[in-house]
């Protein structure tokens, strides 16, 4: 199932990047890492969300 979803994103994928956020836990101060599919012309407001 993973080939088909590869596949998938290499022909129709072009116009979509993969975002990497840094998100600090409030509990214990930890960082962690989101990680999200976003269309290439909404990456700078998904980066500006808090």
């Amino acid at each position: 199932m993973a080939k088909k979803v590869v596949a998938t994103l290499q022909s129709t994928g072009k116009n979509y990047a993969k975002v990497i956020r840094m998100v600090k836990s409030p509990k214990t101060g930890a960082y962690t890492f989101k990680e999200q599919i976003v269309h290439t012309e909404q990456v700078k407001d998904y980066l500006s969300k808090k």
